[in-house]
Order: C-alpha cells, then sequence, then structure tokens
C-alpha cells in the first residue's frame, strides 16, 4: 500500500479538521444515513477521550460515529478516487452516503477503498464511519470485556498505557489515474561498493513501468524497466544512521501515465554472531521506547510535537526508538528516514501474557497459550498485524528490525506453537531484515521457548525497580548475572529494550530513594556500568522518552512516570546525565565531533 503523494498525475484532499461526533446510542439506528447533530465537533487527527469533559466520553467502551461532507473536486472526473484512512481504533467501518465501502479491523495501521462509483466530481459526499474501540481475545492487541452491574460493557485491558480510541490520524481523498501503480517493494543491497536498489512494481493492469533513480539533486543515477528488476549503483552515498542520504525512485506508466515518486536508502542490514551491523559496520543503538501519546491529543499525530521530539532525540544523542507498542503513524518513519535515526518496528502484539500482574502481585494464575485466552483466533488476528505493518513500511530504510510482540509469555507451555509460524510469516514476507520480540523477566535464558526462533535477544528489565526495589547493589548483580547467562546461552546480540524507574520531576532526595530524580541517575548510571562490561549487549533503549497516560490504577498516579522528560516534554535531571554518556559515544564514533560545552 503505497503512501498518498500529490504527484503529475495524483491529487489529493486532506479531511482534516472537525467531524461531527456522536456516541453509539445517541442516534438512530442508522447514523450512517442521515446526517449527525452539529452540536458536538471533534477534531481529526486526535484521540477523543481527553478532549471533552464528559466521563461518559472518556471512558466509553463501544462504538462512536464521526461523519463530514466532503466537497469533490470537479476537476477528479475521469480519475479514480480514493478514501483512505491512516488509522481507526480498534476497528472501522465506513459508509459514503448511505453505503457500506469499507471495514478494517486493527487500530494503528491504514485502510482505503476505490469510492469511485459512490461519488460524482463537482457535488458533495457524507461520509460517515464508526469506531469500535473494544478490545478481545480475538484482537491485536487482546482484552477482555465484562458486563457491569448497570448492564453496559466495560474494558479490561491487558496492555499499561491507556486505550485512547477514535481517528488519531489523517484522513483523506486522493486520485490515482485509472490504470494505475497499486504497490512498489524495494530492497537493497551494496556488493564490493556497487549498491543494488531491486524493484517490484504491481500495476492495475500489468503496464509495463519506466523506471528511474535520481539523486538528491535530481541528477539521474540510472534506470530500468519492467516490474522487477536490480538498478546498479556505483559509488553509491549509503542511508546511514546520523548520515541520511535518499535516491528518489521514480516510478512511469508510459507517455502520460501514472507516476509515482519513492524514497529510496541504500543500506543493508545484518546480525553477525553477537554483532547488529548496518552497511556491514557494528551498531549501537542509543535511544528510547516511546508512546504516541500527549495532553489533550492523546494518541492524535501532531507534526509539531514529532519535529520537536525528534530534536529532543538528537539532542540527547539518542540514534534508534522502538514503537512500543504499535505502528507509529507512517509521518514517524519518514521523518526518520530523514534524519538518519534508526527504528524497531513493532506490532500491537502486546498483552499476551496473562499472568505478568500475578507475578507482581501474587494470585492464581492460568494458561495463556490456551482457547480461553490467546488461541487461534488470536494468532490469525496477530498474523493479519505483521502482514499490515511489513506492507506499510517494508520501504523505509530507517527500519531495520521488526519487533512481532511486547512480553508475550514466551516461558510458557504453548508459546512455541503459537510463536514459529508468526516468525515464519514475517521472513517470507522480509526476508531483509531481523526478526525480534521483547522479552518479559519472567522468561530468563534458561527457561525462554522461543528465543532461538529470533536474531536479536532484547530484554525489558527492571531490577532496581519491581525487583529489589532501591536496592541497586542487589539489582546489580542481578542484571550482570543474567546478561552474562543469555550471552552465554545464545549467540546473539541483546538490545536492552525497556528499563527504567518512575520519577516524579522535582522530587530529590539527599539519599536518593524511588521516584526521586537523584534515584532515576543512580538506576540508569548502574545498567550502563553493567552493559559495559557484557560485550554481547549492542544497545540500550531507555523505558521511557516521556511520561504518559495510563488506565488509572493504585500503582499508576496520573500515568507511567518513567519517562526522561515529562508528558510535556520538559527534561528530568537524568537528561543531561543521560546526554553525557551518549555524546561521548557519538564522539567516540567520530573524532571530529566535539563534545558539547553544555554537558
Amino acid at each position: 500500500m503505497l503512501t498518498p503523494r500529490t504527484t503529475r498525475t495524483r491529487d489529493i484532499r486532506p479531511l482534516d479538521g472537525l467531524w461531527r461526533f456522536a456516541l453509539d446510542g445517541e442516534v438512530g439506528e442508522r447514523p450512517w444515513a442521515t446526517r449527525l447533530p452539529i452540536d458536538r465537533l471533534v477534531p481529526v487527527p486526535a484521540s477523543y477521550n481527553d478532549i471533552f469533559l464528559a466521563p461518559e466520553i472518556r471512558s466509553h467502551v463501544g462504538v462512536v460515529w464521526y461523519q463530514r461532507d466532503v466537497h469533490v473536486p470537479a476537476t477528479w472526473g475521469g480519475q479514480r478516487i480514493v478514501l483512505r484512512f491512516d488509522s481507526a481504533t480498534h476497528s472501522g467501518t465506513a459508509y459514503v452516503g448511505d453505503e457500506l465501502v469499507v471495514q478494517h479491523h486493527g487500530g494503528f495501521t491504514p485502510f482505503e477503498v476505490d469510492i469511485t462509483e459512490h461519488v460524482m466530481p463537482g457535488e458533495v459526499a457524507r461520509v460517515t464511519i464508526a469506531i469500535d474501540n473494544r478490545l478481545t481475545s480475538e484482537t491485536i492487541p487482546p482484552g477482555v470485556l465484562v458486563t457491569g452491574k448497570d448492564g453496559r460493557d466495560q474494558q479490561l485491558i491487558r496492555h499499561d498505557f491507556f486505550n485512547y480510541a477514535g481517528l488519531a490520524r489523517s484522513v483523506r481523498l486522493y486520485t490515482t489515474p485509472v490504470d494505475h501503480i497499486r504497490d512498489i517493494t524495494v530492497r537493497t543491497d551494496v556488493v564490493d561498493g556497487l549498491g543494488a536498489v531491486h524493484y517490484e512494481v504491481d500495476t492495475s493492469a500489468g503496464s509495463e513501468p519506466a523506471v528511474e533513480l535520481r539523486d538528491e539533486d535530481g541528477r539521474l543515477v540510472t534506470s530500468g524497466h519492467g516490474t522487477s528488476g536490480s538498478l546498479s549503483v556505483p559509488d553509491p552515498k549509503l542511508w546511514e544512521p546520523g548520515n541520511a542520504y535518499l535516491y528518489d525512485l521514480v516510478v512511469r506508466l508510459g507517455e502520460g501515465g501514472d507516476e509515482y515518486t519513492l524514497p529510496v536508502g541504500i543500506r543493508t542490514v545484518a546480525v553477525r554472531g553477537q554483532q547488529f551491523l548496518i552497511n556491514d559496520k557494528p551498531f549501537y543503538f542509543t535511544g528510547f521506547g516511546k508512546h504516541e501519546d500527549s495532553d489533550i491529543r492523546g494518541k492524535g499525530h501532531d507534526d509539531t510535537l514529532l519535529v520537536h521530539d525528534f530534536e529532543l532525540m538528537g539532542w540527547i544523542g539518542a540514534n534508534s526508538f522502538r514503537t512500543s507498542h504499535y505502528p507509529y503513524a507512517e509521518e514517524w518513519l519518514e521523518y526518520a528516514d530523514r534524519r538518519g535515526i534508526v527504528v524497531i518496528d513493532e506490532t500491537a502484539a502486546v498483552g499476551l501474557n496473562i499472568n505478568i500482574a500475578a507475578g507482581l502481585v501474587g494470585g492464581a494464575t492460568q494458561r495463556t497459550f490456551s482457547p480461553e485466552a490467546m488461541s487461534d483466533a488470536t494468532r490469525a488476528a496477530h498474523a493479519e498485524s505483521i502482514r499490515e505493518l511489513i506492507q506499510r513500511d517494508k520501504n523505509h530504510p530507517s527500519v531495520v528490525m521488526w519487533c512481532i510482540a511486547n512480553e508475550p509469555a514466551s516461558s510458557e507451555e504453548g508459546a512455541r506453537e503459537y510463536f514459529e509460524p508468526l516468525v515464519e510469516l514475517t521472513r517470507t514476507l522480509d526476508p531483509t531484515r531481523p526478526v525480534t520480540f521483547a522479552n518479559q523477566g519472567a522468561a530468563r535464558f534458561d527457561n525462554d521457548r522461543i528465543v532461538d526462533l529470533f536474531d536479536v535477544v532484547c530484554l525489558n528489565r527492571y531490577f532496581g525497580w519491581y525487583e529489589h526495589t532501591g536496592d541497586l547493589a542487589a539489582a546489580e548483580g542481578a542484571l550482570e548475572e543474567e546478561l552474562r547467562g543469555w550471552a552465554a546461552t545464545h549467540d546473539k546480540p541483546i538490545v536492552m529494550t525497556e528499563y527504567g524507574v518512575d520519577t516524579l520531576a522535582g522530587l530529590h532526595s539527599a539519599h536518593p530513594g524511588p521516584w526521586s530524580e537523584e534515584y532515576q541517575i543512580d538506576f540508569l548510571e548502574m545498567y550502563h556500568r553493567v552493559f559495559d562490561r557484557v560485550d554481547a549487549v549492542v544497545g540500550e533503549q531507555i523505558w521511557n522518552f516521556a511520561d504518559f497516560q495510563t488506565t488509572s490504577g493504585v500503582f499508576r498516579v496520573d500515568g507511567n512516570k518513567k519517562g526522561v522528560f515529562t508528558r510535556n516534554r520538559r527534561p528530568k535531571s537524568v537528561a543531561r546525565a543521560l546526554r553525557a554518556r551518549w555524546m561521548a559515544m557519538v564522539a567516540a564514533l567520530d573524532e571530529r565531533t566535539p563534545i558539547p560545552s553544555d554537558i
């Protein structure tokens, strides 16, 4: 699925802005067949939960309705007209006029539909979408629905972030010619200093495309013809971490036919023993797990916040992030492509472990992988989420690894039977990138049942917080013991994809203890000492970039406070200590880079 772009042959009409909004039950039985009231409007893109003050909206479980009138340009006659939703959390059913046109399940990947037969250029069309935020054992992420005493559904979620919902990303109409380019797949390689861009082009009518590769100045580098081929690039300028270079692959269907331009970064990714290699050079990940999360907007995409977050990552010396725990808006990957930031791209498969809470607070356990919990239906939804992730993000050079799950019950019986076909599917869809999952602490090097299926060991560990709370000496010993156990047992690189402590900004203590800013500094410094002693560790991604909202509970006071930055992006004291470490790493890689004077 190609990202909509304006070209010589394609046009876009953004549908962002204010839409009419209603909860299911506030309007008639067929809301799509009538005009919704205008007394409540909701912005798109944004999650609806925090915008309004009514508690029944913030905590709503079930369907909501979005609707707006769309003026279809008269100049679009004779073109194919497509309606695209960049996401709808967690499922969407869309109508044009009175007609159902598309349904989609999965809240973090796009879907679109050809509506040429449902609209008339020069006239107004009514677009309505029903969005359902309910999660079950047959959705990704999974959840549990229970019926409250008042007879209404209540949602229990298995992930530790707020279940924001709505149209959190852009909605667009766009056009293509009737005979059009449907998809492009690019894979790159470098052999003996010669770059290669392998391409496949899918066209609607099997037309033979012409293909050109142009450099950043628009100069023609090489060209080809046909629906598949390989372009040789002498002396290629590689896409590298911190030094991005993007070529343009221009695809055309005949003289005056459809045209599409795809940015291409030439680079290689490989795992060799306990090294992670980009362009055949060892790479060390520094950065964060993040969330799409901000005040009022919830998970709503915001270009201003996007640019500011990247500025903060650059300031602190981060070279990477993980899209925890779902695919982010594609704008994040496009910007990472431009900035040379490395991305671990993750599906929304978080919560495939029904015993985590029991491990923390005690209580009965049950089988995670079973017909009553994570079943064949769960795995089918999981497989579809992998397909849609790779279909959308396969061409981004910033994406160097697929993460197909976060903290599953990988030490439990049934885990291998569940995951083995999913790993095979991922490798079939994209044999060029390593595959991983984020491992939770109950699954150690001596009892994990699936780690051998994957290329990289990614660990989420909280020694010093959930275990050995406040005792960093004991935590340091436990952490090093486990990392050395992984390194000795599995000849794979290790990335610490989560480690951190809840920290209340402004809380200081002469005797550092949990929740203080001093404890956050001491905690991270301890982890970094251990990382530096274990050669197999090739990355550190702190949990979390910024504080974020969670469901209310006794473990969370107005959300998760593990951020290095507050939710409104102010640095905590640890930020400068972290900047000193990471900027020194940058300077060590390039002797020409001075360590900034403000460290």
